[in-house]
């Protein structure tokens, strides 16, 4: 019942945008819609109202690595599990590659290194959550404001700045995977989370939080190996391991 405020004013926003979208409930937080003619998947939230958490490993730590480990975990506390997605980059033992915050404490520092790959294509941000907002903010941003989330996530790259798109992304680019990220309004009480459910370009990928999601700011999470969680869309993808996990908790 705390993600239905979310749900609704999801509704709202997307009602307003010219993309067309497909919903069999109204009351869902997730459903599909279309953008550029390539089809998404779109899980839209309020900070207040719902439980969103990050997840890398159980009390003993272990990594969950599969959605379905995270949901066991969660059932033996009483919780359900109502959606998730991969919440970061990370390396082939698992751990994040850059900054990372969960229940259990924290992994890394914020990474502004120079660097090959997305993770390196600067500006790269953090998604960070506290108890009543969540925001987007740019690494070295984040550093100089001293930001103390609940829950943080460092990725890259930033798809969208304050309403502007990365300036690095090409739109005739011809780099094309499936791929998840998240978005956050300006006021930070409204949170977007997207996946493509074909191959995208980053530069339609970023359009689309920022023409269709009215998101002020967004990060890429990952490529390839993206996956959700929506068992209202009845989806439990499977694949290769993974390392940090965001989530919605009932």
């Amino acid at each position: 019942m705390r993600a239905v405020c979310g749900m609704l004013l999801g509704c709202l926003l997307l009602a307003a945008c010219g993309d067309s979208e497909t919903r069999d409930d109204p009351t869902q937080a997730c459903h599909a819609i279309e953008h550029l003619g390539m089809p998404y998947t779109v899980c839209s939230y309020t900070r207040a109202e719902t439980d969103i958490r990050l997840f890398h490993s159980d009390a003993d730590g272990a990594p969950y690595l599969q959605f379905d480990t995270l949901i066991a975990d969660l059932d033996a506390q009483d919780k359900t599990l109502a959606f998730a997605m991969n919440g970061g980059m990370y390396h082939e033992d698992r751990s994040p590659v850059g900054f990372y915050r969960d229940a259990n404490g924290d992994q890394a520092s914020v990474n502004t290194n120079e660097g090959p790959g997305n993770f390196h294509m600067r500006p790269n941000g953090v998604f960070w959550l506290s108890e009543d907002r969540a925001g987007i903010t740019e690494s070295q941003a984040y550093l100089d404001a001293g930001i103390d989330p609940d829950f943080a996530t460092q990725s890259g790259p930033m798809l969208v700045i304050d309403g502007a798109l990365h300036p690095g992304l090409n739109p005739d680019g011809t780099s094309r995977k499936r791929r998840n990220g998240v978005g956050v309004s300006a006021d930070g009480t409204l949170i977007h989370f997207a996946i493509s459910d074909t191959v995208v370009s980053f530069h339609d990928f970023a359009t689309l939080f920022r023409d269709a999601l009215g998101a002020d700011n967004a990060l890429f999470l990952d490529g390839q190996v993206s996956r959700i969680y929506a068992p209202e869309l009845q989806r439990n993808e499977t694949g290769v391991d993974l390392g940090p996990i965001v989530g919605v908790v009932e």
